[in-house]
């Protein structure tokens, strides 16, 4: 599940929600299904993507129009105008699946390079302009903004094979294993057709692809590699679903094979989410290394070769090196970017200066009350593409905390933000106004209901209770040190009072109690006070320290 860019940006990039539908432009960097989910209800013109990346989306969603889309390819940049100004993007090689691309924007807002999902190489790094990648231990003439970053393997600290080393070891499992009489090959997932292609190649025969049964990778296949598939179910090398229910499918292929009294077929599945499950696996470090080397039988007679998709945490630390970006955004769940050393020494914990451009992204300022402003980490499974996971796929927003506001309000510069773990602002100044509190909501009344029964009900205050307002003080935690109010009837002077503090039960006055009761509905929980928000701020720190 990609991430909801920033609300200053005019682009969304991989997400159809009602939030990045309001965008005046989107992308969509490859054909997983987990990043075009939700297209076929929330999208709008329009959708820039490569011309094989359209194709295979068309296959589950048909009705379309192609008029929403824009092609852009490999190489190729695109000047768009915006109402905020105009920006160019460039398309990248993401080295993922058939079709998958990384995209540079270059505007106001920034350089921010979206990687949507990656296997980094220096092909990839190299391809980028020249001045964004730095040199011989130099940083680069032009650092990144912001690098939204592809992080699956983020915590993952075994080195994985390049895709070339995997597809060796599973032609080296096959020459191994002669009196096979079949192969099957769990390579139904976009992004595993070198593979197949590698297979056909030094074996000099095509691969049998059940076309009822696996369209997609079928059509796949026929887009990028249309020679090597066969239609004769009898072919010595064929593929088989990968996931689910492999290893049940692959006890059936050895009962069959066993109680026909043929040799036992070899079944190998190329994929890092076996090895990323298995990290904690008890062997010393040579066993390690020749596990990821060559091909590993399990208990139930699968073949296991690594071959992933994703960047290595060892690939991810060489390309933040180059790089050097200001910031990274893990697009992926956990904020696994925090396990990275190049965010731990140069990211986490810094402040930002008052002209970055950060703040627009951020948009704290237009923050509405009482709801988290909208930077969140989100991903898509640790396994390869869009359906294997050792893990239960996670949804956690980088959460900015807000109290009412006219309450608080905050100055950009001086305030502390961070894109990792549970970042938070540094409420460390405030200033407070003497406006009317704005309510978001009240149960389940709609938002502008609420703010009226509010609104009603500071009026009949207003008329039974004029209140002079004078200057409100505090001290270092938040204690109000003064309150001083005027009443028709009678003054009430409260000095020095410790218990009269934001969050406290006693702030909320006994008719203001009833007028919840009389709508049928729960007192709502007092904000909390300027010490606990303080103390939270600590812990988070301390928490957070390396």
């Amino acid at each position: 599940m990609p991430i909801e860019m920033p609300k200053g940006l005019p682009f969304s990039v991989d997400t159809w929600s009602l939030c990045s539908k309001r965008k005046g432009h989107h992308f969509l960097t490859h054909a997983h299904k987990d990043h075009y989910s939700g297209i076929s209800t929330h999208f709008s013109f329009p959708i820039y993507s490569t011309l094989l990346t359209k194709t295979l989306l068309f296959q589950h969603y048909p009705q379309l129009d192609e008029s929403l889309f824009v092609g852009i390819e490999v190489g190729q940049t695109v000047v768009i105008d915006d109402p905020d100004g105009a920006f160019t993007v460039t398309a990248f090689d993401a080295n993922h699946c058939p079709g998958a691309v990384m995209f540079l924007f270059e505007g106001n807002f920034g350089n921010i390079l979206h990687t949507g999902d990656c296997r980094l190489t220096p092909e990839c790094l190299l391809s980028l302009p020249e001045k964004y990648v730095g040199k011989k231990g130099k940083e680069p003439r032009c650092r990144l903004d912001y690098v939204f970053l592809d992080c699956t393997f983020g915590r993952f600290h075994q080195k994985l094979p390049s895709k070339y080393s995997a597809i060796r070891q599973v032609i080296n499992c096959i020459w191994k294993h002669p009196d096979a009489s079949v192969v099957y090959l769990a390579c139904d997932l976009l992004g595993q057709e070198e593979i197949l292609a590698d297979v056909s190649q030094t074996f000099g025969s095509k691969i049998y692809v059940d076309k009822a049964t696996k369209p997609e990778c079928f059509q796949a296949l026929t887009l990028t590699f249309p020679g090597i598939i066969s239609e004769d179910p009898s072919s010595r090398f064929r593929v088989l679903d990968g996931f689910p229910k492999l290893y049940e499918r692959a006890k059936a292929k050895l009962v069959e094979a066993q109680a026909n009294f043929q040799p036992e077929p070899l079944i190998i599945r190329p994929s890092a989410q076996w090895y990323a499950c298995e990290e904690e696996y008890s062997e010393n470090e040579s066993q390690r290394k020749m596990r990821f080397s060559e091909a590993v039988k399990d208990q139930f007679g699968v073949w296991h070769v690594c071959y992933s998709i994703h960047s290595s945490r060892e690939e991810l630390e060489w390309a933040l090196q180059l790089l050097s970006p200001k910031w990274i955004v893990s697009t992926t769940p956990n904020c696994r970017a925090m396990e990275l050393d190049y965010v731990k020494k140069h990211c986490f914990g810094s402040r930002f200066a008052s002209n970055d451009p950060i703040w627009k992204l951020l948009d704290i300022a237009e923050a509405s009350p009482g709801v988290d402003v909208p930077v969140k980490v989100v991903s898509s499974s640790l396994g390869e593409g869009h359906t294997e996971a050792c893990v239960e796929p996670q949804f956690e927003p980088v959460k900015v905390s807000t109290v009412m506001k006219g309450l608080i309000k905050l100055s950009p510069p001086s305030k502390r933000v961070t894109l990792f773990g549970r970042a938070r602002l540094g409420l460390q100044d405030f200033s407070f106004s003497h406006e009317e509190p704005r309510v978001v909501s009240i149960n389940n009344d709609p938002p502008q209901l609420a703010a009226n029964k509010v609104k009603e009900f500071s009026l009949e205050e207003d008329a039974e209770v004029k209140c002079k307002k004078s200057e409100i003080k505090t001290d270092v935690d938040g204690t109000v040190v003064q309150c001083q109010k005027s009443v028709d009837t009678e003054t009430e002077v409260c000095k020095n009072s410790s218990s009269l503090t934001i969050g406290s039960s006693k702030s909320f006055n006994e008719r203001f109690r009833k007028m919840y009761r009389s709508m049928n509905v729960p007192v709502p929980q007092p904000l909390p006070s300027l010490v606990e928000l303080m103390k939270a701020n600590k812990r988070a720190k301390r928490k957070f320290e390396f």
